[in-house]
């Protein structure tokens, strides 16, 4: 894009990345994106040049076989990712969350025998948390661990699993006996190595078939039934029970700042096919983008591209810089899923009755955003950590 969207300050590595995936999306994701997703057929070859990139290892530190990138650099690429097609930025997105809670938090061991494989995208890690019964209320999960000697047992069900069926490494958030007296201090996070496919995967781990959407097509989003599960101690995150909340908040975090990387990129995408329609389509003797009603729509569209783009990347330097983002990253991920729903609105309208045609990309795009909303917690729970914080840093003397 020529103007909008820019980043300053970034170094001639980061330009050269950024310059090869946004060849890359133009040339092997859009032109093919809009007929895998009608299809909801999984991206396989898109997800191979991926690899080839590089891109599954982006941030994994070059000791462990990864490029060492920052979560800035990881956010420009996803925003140019999902600018072409937003499934594809979610084949890695919870890879990447795994990737790094294990960079942070896990083991000598869990890093030196898992992180290598991760950068090569030979290990694909998938996020779980959710439940049938519960979604931002984390504290409340259901699925427990009991020890059982030098095992755990798993029982219990999760649900909305990103590449649930694709993956074979998922990050499970559990409940755990530790006798705290806080709901969130009894929850740990294993690392639960899985092979790929559908049906019962392993004994007593069953994945069933894709969920349905209306949108997010190509990419699999499941369930987990975990019965009679058993998986070693030394599968534990870290090695310490009690720690898996603050662990995935972490990750949380950092997935936040994707999400608004993924909105800014569909945002621009509409942008980019609302001001490209209006300078070809012509009504009353004029192309509409002359007409003012349609202009000051471009004005609004553009305004907001910027201005949710700026937030992310600040939200991502935050986090670069090792300072507290839980607020930024709300902020940005609350006007970036917000921003993107509407522009892409109004990029529709600007289609016309082209805009409901599913020849049309705008179509695709239209059933993407809503997704955003409701990611990584939706725009209401994104308030709710933005006035902590605020109230936090504002307390009323």
């Amino acid at each position: 894009m020529a103007r909008l969207a820019q980043t300053a300050g970034l170094t001639e590595v980061q330009q050269e990345i950024l310059s090869t995936v946004r060849t890359f999306v133009d040339k092997e994701i859009i032109p093919h994106a809009t007929a895998l997703e009608h299809a909801d057929t999984y991206p396989q070859d898109i997800v191979d040049g991926m690899k080839e990139m590089g891109l599954f290892g982006l941030t994994i530190p070059e000791e462990f076989g990864g490029l060492g990138e920052s979560l800035l650099t990881y956010a420009l690429v996803v925003e140019q990712i999902a600018r072409g097609w937003m499934s594809v930025s979610g084949v890695i997105n919870t890879h990447f969350i795994v990737a790094y809670m294990l960079t942070q938090h896990g083991t000598d061991e869990q890093k030196q025998r898992l992180l290598p494989q991760m950068a090569a995208g030979e290990v694909r890690g998938a996020f779980s948390m959710s439940e049938p019964d519960l979604g931002s209320d984390v504290a409340a999960i259901k699925t427990k661990a009991v020890r059982d000697g030098d095992d755990y047992v798993i029982d219990g069900a999760k649900m909305w699993l990103t590449n649930g069926g694709t993956s074979n490494l998922i990050a499970l958030l559990v409940r755990t006996d530790e006798g705290k007296p806080k709901a969130h201090q009894n929850l740990t996070a294993f690392l639960v190595e899985k092979p790929t496919g559908y049906g019962e995967v392993a004994p007593g781990l069953t994945i069933p078939g894709k969920i349905d959407k209306m949108g997010y097509k190509g990419v699999d989003t499941t369930e987990a039934v975990f019965d009679g599960y058993r998986i070693p101690a030394s599968a534990i995150l870290g090695g310490e029970t009690g720690k898996g909340f603050s662990q995935m908040m972490d990750g949380v975090e950092v997935g936040r700042v994707n999400v608004a990387a993924r909105a800014c990129g569909i945002s621009i995408r509409a942008f980019e096919l609302a001001v490209e329609y209006a300078q070809q389509r012509s009504t009353f003797g004029k192309p509409i983008a002359e007409h003012q009603a349609i202009a000051f729509k471009l004005a609004e569209m553009g305004t907001k591209v910027e201005a949710a783009h700026h937030m992310m990347v600040n939200a991502a330097r935050l986090k670069d810089a090792g300072t507290r983002n839980d607020v930024e990253a709300g902020m940005a991920k609350l006007i970036a899923s917000e921003y993107c729903a509407e522009v892409t609105q109004e990029s529709f309208r600007i289609h016309g009755g082209y805009g409901y045609s599913k020849e049309y990309e705008i179509e695709r795009l239209m059933r993407e955003a809503p997704f955003l909303l409701i990611g990584e917690g939706t725009s209401e729970i994104q308030k709710t950590i933005i006035s902590r914080g605020l109230l936090r840093e504002y307390r009323s003397r």
